[in-house]
C-alpha cells in the first residue's frame, strides 16, 4: 500500500526542525513515505541566516522514500505556504499528512495517521485526522479513537475531496457573527473564542489558515477524528508566531503515546466524550483566567483600547 505525502513545513528554526526531522524518520512507515519540504524565504535580513541554516539541513535529510524540497523564492508566510502545498500535494495523490517545524510525533504517528486515512477516506462526513489531541485524563486506559466536531492544527491529515470544501475567503462568516446560538457552538459551547480569532482573520489582525479551514468544517457539518492520548508535542512555545503560548507551554510537557488505537466502525460524536475533550482544553488553556486573557488581547488587537468604561473603539 502507497504512504501518503509528508508536507513538512519550515522556516527559520534550525533546531526545532532537526527534532521533528529525528521524529519522523523514526516512525515506522518512514522508509516507506515521501516527504515534501517547503522552506519559506526570509521575511526580513534577521532571518536570512537561520532560513539558509534550515536550508542546509534539509538537504541532508535521508530515511523516508523520497525527499523533495520546495525553496520558496519569496515569504509566503505560513498560511499562504501551508494552503498552497496542501493543494498542490492533495491534487497530485488524493491525501496528504502535514506537520510543521515544531512539532515531535510518536514513532507511531504515520501508521496511525495512515490507517485512519485509509479507514475513512470515502466518508464525506470525516474531513481531517487529528494526530494531536489535549490531555483527557479520563481517557487514560482508552484504545478507540473518537470523533469530535473541530480540528488541529499540530499534526493532521486530509483527502482531496475534503480540501476542495476549505474556502481561504471565509465567506459564510457572516452565519457565525450574526447567529448567537450557532457562534457558541463554534466556539465549542464557550469552552474556546473561535469566534473572535476568525473575526481578527477577517480585519486582518492574523494570518491563519487553521481558522479557516475549522470553518469550513464546521458549516459543512464536518468532524475529525482524534486519538485518544496525543500522537504529537508541540515543542515550539517559546519561538513560534502563532498560538496561544499558554498552550503551547502546557503541551509541550505532554506525553505522546506508542500505544496503537482501533477506530470507530461508524464516525459520530459521542457527546459524553466531546464535553470531556472541551473541559480539556480549556482546563490547559488557563481555564477561565486563560480565557480571559485572550478575550482582552484579541479585542485590543482588532482596535480597541482601554478606556474608564471598558474597551472601546480607537
Amino acid at each position: 500500500m502507497s504512504r501518503a505525502p509528508v508536507a513538512l513545513f519550515v522556516y527559520n528554526r534550525p533546531d526545532l526542525t532537526r527534532q521533528t526531522v529525528a521524529a519522523l524518520a523514526a516512525n515506522r512507515f518512514a522508509d516507506g513515505t515521501p516527504l515534501h519540504i517547503f522552506s519559506d524565504a526570509p521575511r526580513h535580513e534577521a532571518s536570512r541566516q537561520p532560513v539558509e541554516e534550515v536550508r542546509s539541513f534539509i538537504r541532508t535529510i535521508t530515511g523516508f522514500q523520497s525527499v523533495t524540497i520546495i525553496e520558496r523564492p519569496t515569504n509566503y508566510g505560513l498560511a499562504s505556504s501551508i494552503i498552497d502545498g496542501v493543494t498542490g500535494l492533495c491534487e497530485k495523490y488524493g491525501r496528504v499528512i502535514v506537520v510543521e517545524d515544531d512539532l515531535v510525533t510518536s514513532s507511531r504517528f504515520l501508521s496511525y495517521m495512515n490507517d485512519a486515512l485509509t479507514c475513512y477516506e470515502h466518508d464525506a462526513r470525516v474531513m481531517q485526522i487529528s494526530g494531536h489531541i489535549a490531555h483527557v485524563s479520563e481517557f487514560a486506559g482508552r484504545t478507540e479513537a473518537l470523533f469530535v466536531p473541530f480540528v488541529t492544527s499540530w499534526g493532521w491529515g486530509t483527502w482531496e475531496r475534503a480540501w476542495k470544501q476549505f474556502d481561504p475567503t471565509a465567506q459564510s462568516w457572516e452565519k457565525i457573527r450574526d447567529d448567537g446560538a450557532l457562534r457558541k457552538r463554534f466556539n465549542l459551547d464557550d469552552h474556546f473564542d473561535y469566534a473572535t480569532m476568525l473575526q481578527m482573520q477577517l480585519d486582518g489582525k492574523i494570518d491563519s489558515w487553521a481558522i479557516r479551514w475549522y470553518l469550513s468544517v464546521f458549516l459543512r457539518g464536518g468532524m475529525a477524528l482524534f486519538p485518544p492520548r496525543s500522537f504529537v508535542r508541540n515543542i515550539g512555545f517559546d519561538s513560534g508566531t502563532h498560538g496561544s503560548r499558554v498552550l503551547r507551554w502546557t503541551l509541550s510537557r505532554q506525553p505522546i503515546s506508542e500505544e496503537p488505537v482501533s477506530f470507530p466502525t461508524v464516525p459520530q460524536i459521542i457527546d459524553h466524550d466531546y464535553a470531556l475533550v472541551k473541559k480539556a482544553l480549556f482546563r490547559q488553556t488557563g481555564g477561565q483566567l486563560g480565557a480571559m486573557f485572550r478575550w482582552v488581547r484579541r479585542r485590543l488587537a482588532s482596535g480597541l483600547r482601554w478606556s474608564p468604561t471598558g474597551l472601546v473603539r480607537r
